[in-house]
């Protein structure tokens, strides 16, 4: 709090700084989060297996984090790029291995994981529903753990509040405009941190192994209630400046409303073939 009643979100975005005569200006939060999150992601998988969740190894589990952790980097920027800043992308396609100027999409990065999920299933004879349905219940401690890092940026900010728990980012405004003049905001990085993160790894842990589910109706599953806490979430968050809406939706809504269509035809799939197999065994 301060002079004005309001928590300021100034955090430095970088861990640590280097000394300008380096290529790289430093760590940020926000890598960190992403290396957090995978190595969480791998310790779980690593879990499953010692209890007989996962058909796959130890030694299995560090090659498939590999190719979800290039699904992940290679899908979210590409996602943002095409999804978000595309006018950029069709006038100098390079600028999509900028990696370390920011922006990635969730979305993007789903197809990404999908992509690798595909490539490492063909390459093991594992089924890709099998791996899907594990993925999505270790996925969600990243997610929580990159709105957090989005918050300490200042970035992706919400709307406009009067909230008693709004609070002001700098970055909002035009620079050096006094804090006493910024709106306050929702913190919608911190909605989306316990919706898409903390709520869905609860809510996946326990359906995991406690329900006995069809293969691959835990994804869908999945995709239908992120996109449900997504789409309330944006609600609350300003649309990206400069980003036209489509259909009157937000960016984020419209792709979530795709997803959560997917997922619902992914578990009227997934009840169907559980219930022919059934029929073929009798």
């Amino acid at each position: 709090m301060n002079s004005i009643g309001r928590y300021v979100v100034d955090f430095d975005p970088f861990a640590v700084r280097f000394p300008d005569s380096f290529f790289l200006s430093g760590i940020r939060w926000y890598g960190l989060a992403y290396l957090a999150g995978f190595f969480i992601a791998y310790m779980l998988l690593n879990f499953y297996s010692s209890r007989g969740k996962s058909p796959l190894s130890k030694d299995d589990n560090s090659t498939f984090i590999t190719y979800l952790l290039f699904g992940v980097i290679i899908g979210g920027r590409l996602g943002y790029m095409l999804f978000y800043d595309f006018g950029n992308f069709a006038s100098n396609p390079v600028s999509a291995l900028y990696i370390w100027k920011g922006g990635m999409a969730s979305h993007g990065g789903f197809l990404g994981v999908v992509a690798a999920m595909v490539l490492f299933a063909r390459s093991r004879g594992e089924s890709f529903w099998t791996l899907s349905d594990i993925i999505v219940t270790v996925c969600t401690p990243g997610i929580f753990l990159g709105r957090i890092a989005n918050f300490v940026n200042g970035e992706l900010w919400g709307k406009v509040s009067d909230a008693g728990w709004a609070m002001i980012f700098p970055h909002s405004a035009p620079a050096g405009t006094p804090l006493e003049q910024i709106a306050p905001r929702h913190p919608s990085q911190l909605y989306e941190a316990f919706g898409e993160g903390l709520f869905l790894f609860l809510f996946f842990q326990y359906r995991f192994w406690r329900c006995n589910l069809p293969r691959g109706q835990v994804s869908g599953e999945f995709l239908v209630l992120y996109a449900a806490v997504r789409i309330v979430c944006e609600v609350f968050r300003e649309p990206d400046a400069g980003v036209e809406p489509i259909m009157g939706l937000s960016r984020g809504t419209f792709y979530s409303c795709i997803c959560a269509a997917a997922g619902i035809a992914i578990i009227i799939w997934a009840r169907a073939s559980a219930r022919r197999r059934q029929n073929g065994q009798k």
